[in-house]
């Protein structure tokens, strides 16, 4: 029977009614799988993915398919969200095999888990022979399966490889420069980004090229970055009319979007749009982040203060037909109707041409030019053009509202609300707007509450008031990270001392002596037929370059050198395998710490968390700041607190400077 109406994934809930006998990635579901002796099929999936509902109206909801399958292996459903780990190990098998990889993800198995037969998405003849033909093979050919079986394995455990465990001296950060120069090659100068489509926005890569510009004065790199964020920012990717990013664009302009929006995306471009309005106080910047803001509040975010996972690409047209972007996407007379006088205005600022059609008659909205510059073309004030642009925008809003809304996946995962909580720090450091920060509590308290048990575990995902799924590396390190940016904001020394508590615990439960680097999964659990250790920068930073960065601010402000030593460890080990420095940028982040330039900064004093506020305004990336308004336990504040005194410590590894009393005295020491 199928027993994936037993689930609380809305992607596994979606195949509940198939007559396919799903079941979930359990323990003693791959037991039962030897026990009979069956090849597994696992099939990969997420609920936002386009594809996997293609693949799963022509082959899953079949009753030829389903008998075949039914027959012949034990079928399991996995949301890829829920289990990165799974998906993460048999996408190496499937990119060995066929040199590409992608969901859905579909994967056959021998009883003990190793894989033997894999891609993505399949058409329902192709997909039927091949499960005929695999299942024939493996009642006549079996020792063939083992042997393939084996030699596979062996490609997975050699893409699992880590650098060499040696250990020596750092080289200095001056060597990141070219890598930098040799990343600049591949630049879009045009429209930002990468010269390539699909174009994914990456965001922990302009976090670290804005910082480097700033740091050695690179100018190129900071225009590279605002061409960068202005375009994203203009393009059909960016939702202008309700908020949020969708996942990325098909083209190079920003301007088509795979539709669906995620959480983690959110997140991590609110934390980018908030460093570059810091630095630029761009008023475009600002508006990105209030739109973002309005899409999670409004969508992503759950009564209890959790965050939702995404919005699906896909949505009911009027014929009641879903269509991937039926809700966003605008045809010219729907727009002339709406817009009336204003539509010649309006065509030329969001290009209803040739440049912003997409197909069938449809147009997403996209911008070429600034408002400045298009208010001029027109002979008007700036400032009227911008209160049109707010107007329509509002007009298409609540027209849009009553079109059918895009499906939403509601599970709540520890990592992604991390890296939106996050994005709420940074925007409310950026800003001082106080609906940042209560969000950032209320999300801060719903992981403490529902995601962290008290054996000091984090789960992985929560729906319907239960939450499971043992948390990985990733769940850890963006969570502490998190909690010390919310420290950092508000000074209350408990969410510093929350993330020592999740690092301690990775560093007991996941830190792998051997290697020198955290294991994806928890060692003591159960395992997969390869262990995983993730270590390049994806559109998500690599869980163990996070939990390094977070190790090493840590150790300066708990005065820790073990912590350092793993850190700088990891790091050493890295470096020489940065033969592309796009997929490195956190561990570059981490390497750029160790430059002269850095700081550390300690408020103390009854007004600490005013001037803190006026500190965490300004761009500093190179500063890692503390403070507190009475004695503290913190090694890095102990002794630092004098009453009715406000004393700024500016620090470089340790040693400190004599104390400033003045806010802009401590500012100008810090500015580069």
């Amino acid at each position: 029977m199928n027993e994936l109406h037993l689930e609380t994934s809305p992607y596994l809930l979606q195949h509940a009614g198939n007559p396919i006998y799903w079941k979930a990635w359990k323990p003693e579901v791959l037991a039962e799988a030897v026990k009979h002796d069956k090849l597994i099929i696992l099939s990969v999936g997420y609920s936002a993915c386009h594809w996997c509902h293609v693949m799963e109206h022509e082959s899953f909801e079949d009753n030829e398919v389903a008998a075949l399958m039914n027959e012949h292996y034990i079928s399991i459903k996995v949301d890829r969200e829920e289990r990165p780990d799974v998906d993460a190990t048999y996408m190496k098998a499937v990119q060995l095999m066929t040199r590409q990889g992608g969901w859905p993800m579909n994967v056959v198995l021998l009883p003990d888990g190793r894989p033997v037969w894999g891609g993505t998405y399949f058409r329902k003849g192709q997909w039927m022979e091949s499960l005929a033909q695999l299942a024939e093979l493996y009642q006549t050919d079996r020792d063939r399966m083992e042997d393939y079986a084996i030699k596979l394995l062996d490609g997975i455990n050699s893409l699992s490889l880590l650098p060499p465990n040696e250990e020596g001296a750092l080289q200095d950060p001056s060597h990141i420069k070219p890598l930098v120069e040799k990343w600049a090659k591949s630049f879009d100068w045009d429209f930002g980004g990468y010269a390539r489509a699909p174009k994914f926005m990456m965001p922990d890569n302009y976090l670290f090229l804005q910082r480097y510009g700033y740091q050695t004065g690179t100018q190129e790199l900071l225009d590279f970055t605002d061409l960068t964020l202005t375009r994203m920012a203009w393009g059909g990717l960016f939702d202008t009319v309700g908020g949020g990013f969708s996942r990325y664009s098909v083209d190079l302009h920003w301007h088509v979007p795979h539709f669906e929006k995620m959480l983690y995306d959110n997140g991590q471009l609110m934390s980018l749009y908030a460093e570059g309005y810091k630095r630029t106080q761009n008023p475009l910047y600002k508006e990105v982040m209030e739109k973002t803001h309005f899409f999670i509040s409004t969508e992503l975010t759950s009564p209890e203060g959790g965050f939702y996972s995404a919005w699906d690409a896909d949505s009911l047209t009027l014929t009641g037909h879903k269509e991937e972007g039926a809700f966003y996407t605008w045809e010219k007379q729907e727009l002339k109707d709406l817009l009336g006088n204003d539509f010649p205005l309006f065509k030329k600022v969001f290009n209803i041409n040739e440049f912003g059609f997409w197909e069938n008659g449809q147009y997403v909205l996209i911008q070429t030019k600034t408002l400045e510059k298009l208010a001029k073309d027109f002979g008007l004030p700036p400032e009227t053009l911008s209160k049109k642009k707010q107007a329509w925008e509002k007009l298409l809003y609540t027209e849009r509202g009553k079109r059918s809304k895009p499906g939403l996946d509601d599970k709540i995962l520890t990592s992604w609300n991390a890296l939106m909580l996050k994005g709420y720090t940074d925007a409310y450091k950026a800003t001082t707007d106080a609906v940042y920060l209560d969000a950032a509590l209320q999300n801060a308290n719903f992981i403490c509450n529902k995601l962290w048990d008290e054996s000091g575990r984090l789960w992985r995902t929560y729906k319907n008031g239960a939450a499971k799924i043992n948390g990985f590396l990733e769940d850890y390190a963006h969570t502490a990270n998190a909690f010390i940016s919310l420290y950092q904001c508000t000074l209350d020394e408990k969410w510093l001392l929350y993330a020592k508590q999740l690092a301690d615990y990775t560093l007991e439960h996941f830190y792998d002596t051997e290697k020198q680097f955290f294991a994806y999964n928890e060692l003591g659990g159960s395992q997969l037929v390869a262990k995983h250790y993730e270590t390049e920068d994806n559109v998500i930073a690599a869980s163990n370059s996070v939990i390094a960065n977070v190790l090493y601010k840590l150790s300066l402000l708990f005065d820790n050198a073990h912590y350092e030593k793993v850190a700088l460890q990891m790091l050493y080990q890295m470096i020489p395998a940065m033969d592309y420095p796009s997929a490195f940028s956190n561990w570059l982040n981490l390497w750029l710490d160790l430059s002269a330039d850095n700081r550390e900064l300690a408020i103390c004093g009854e007004d600490a968390i005013a001037n803190i506020k006026e500190v965490n305004k300004t761009y500093l990336p190179h500063v890692i700041t503390a403070g507190s308004i009475r004695e503290s336990v913190i090694p890095f504040l102990q002794n630092r607190f004098v009453k009715n005194n406000l004393m700024f410590y500016v620090c470089q590894n340790k040693a400190c400077n004599l104390p400033k009393s003045s806010l802009f005295d401590a500012l100008h020491d810090l500015k580069l």
